[in-house]
């Protein structure tokens, strides 16, 4: 039993950490799902739980060299999820701002896991924002009721 309570306390921290990642990540999921996006409330939680997890796995270390190279191996990775997002058609360019939101996703759970929870919400925030509040702004830039990218 003593076993069984001490892998739990362990635990918790990191299973704290990826439930904010979570939380957070469900919210832009949810918003970019409203809008019929490729990537919503199942593609965020996701990237931004994995970006968290992986630099959990490298653990208390003090090696500035492997969160580097974990950091440098998430931002081109994640890259490549949201370039997935990306959709052309002719000289129209949609899903610019879901690829910029997946990659912004791996940096709130990097951010989590380095218990910079300050940054994570407010990047999380901020993007939320970006998404929902400059859309009519950008529609009235481009001169036509754009649908959302």
């Amino acid at each position: 039993m003593t076993e069984f309570v001490n892998f739990w306390h362990g635990l918790w921290p990191d299973l704290q950490k990826i439930l904010l990642t979570y939380a957070l990540m469900v919210i832009i999921g949810w918003d970019r799902e409203r809008e019929a996006h490729s990537a919503g409330l199942r593609t965020f939680p996701i990237v931004g739980m994995a970006s968290c997890g992986y630099l959990l796995i490298l653990g208390p270390s003090s090696d500035v060299n492997a969160h580097s190279r974990v950091l440098q191996g998430l931002i081109t990775g994640i890259g490549f999820v949201g370039g997935g997002a990306i959709l052309k058609d002719g000289l129209n360019v949609k899903g610019m701002a879901t690829a910029a939101s997946i990659w912004n996703a791996g940096v709130i759970g990097a951010a989590v896991a380095m218990n910079r929870y300050g940054i994570a919400v407010m990047l999380a925030a901020i993007n939320l924002f970006t998404l929902r509040a400059l859309l009519p702004l950008k529609s009235w830039l481009d001169g036509t009721k754009t649908e959302p990218d």
